[in-house]
């Protein structure tokens, strides 16, 4: 997973490639979303429609007494997630997608990293899967 990742589109356009009808999430264009900032995110549950909200990128388990923990689970394996205590119930009850246009991979070179940003030729929308607790 990535390190960083855009979103410039609007609120609306999100809400209406993910078939979100509840907005509770509202913010200006950002081009380099990091770790432990909010990010919008599309959740669903057995009561309502998709709903678009703002949640913060660092997992914090519900059984974790340190919120410092979310610093250190950013991001899962696929491979390993469902073996995993931090993230077993959220990958069975509390599952979201993290609206993106572009993500940032770096290239080390002897004078350091370059960053590369990495898009849909389209420049459209699409989601990474993720995980929330409350």
């Amino acid at each position: 997973m990535c390190g960083r990742f855009t979103l410039h589109h609007s609120v609306e356009e999100v809400a209406e490639r993910f078939g979100a009808a509840d907005i509770l999430y509202a913010d200006a264009p950002r081009y380099n979303i990091a770790p432990s900032q909010a990010v919008a995110a599309v959740v669903a549950d057995n009561v309502s429609a998709r709903r678009l909200v703002s949640l913060k990128w660092g997992l914090v388990p519900s059984w974790a007494n340190d919120p410092t923990i979310g610093n250190r689970l950013l991001n899962a394996k696929g491979e390993t997630l469902a073996e995993k205590p931090s993230f077993k119930q959220a990958l069975v009850n509390r599952r979201c997608l993290i609206p993106a246009d572009g993500f940032y991979e770096w290239r080390k070179s002897p004078g350091g990293s370059q960053p590369f940003h990495i898009r849909r030729r389209d420049g459209g929308l699409f989601a990474f899967a993720g995980l929330w607790e409350e």
